[in-house]
């Protein structure tokens, strides 16, 4: 039951996201956690370096995986990019345990910001 509704929930939030920001083109994982990152920063109209995705996209893992108790948030620098601390080791999961690992945290991030049901 558990499986089907966060399945239900992840294809709501993929396509709504897809609609809004890819011209309907499905959205995948990456790319939803990019766009978490830029939320996150707060700039969504900036330009981004290389470099800089990066630093987006551990800005989203460490943002989505704070609840589950493996980060928790430290300060923003004088640039405005958010720092966290890991407070706790990551399990080792195989890849498939990864994606919906992410799933989930992006699904509950979306819900609790109201986006989704």
């Amino acid at each position: 039951m558990r499986d089907e509704l966060l399945k239900k929930r992840w294809e709501t939030l993929q396509n709504r996201l897809s609609t809004q920001f890819a011209d309907g083109d499905t959205m995948e994982l990456d790319a939803i956690i990019y766009l978490v990152g830029v939320q996150e920063l707060g700039k969504p109209q900036a330009k981004f370096k290389k470099d800089d995705k990066v630093n987006l996209m551990h800005i989203a893992i460490c943002t989505l995986l704070e609840p589950y108790g493996f980060y928790e948030f430290d300060f923003v620098d004088e640039d405005g990019w958010p720092h966290f601390n890991n407070i706790s080791k990551l399990p080792v999961l195989k890849a498939g345990e990864q994606t919906v690992l992410m799933k989930e945290a992006l699904v509950s991030y979306f819900l609790k910001r109201e986006y989704i049901e």
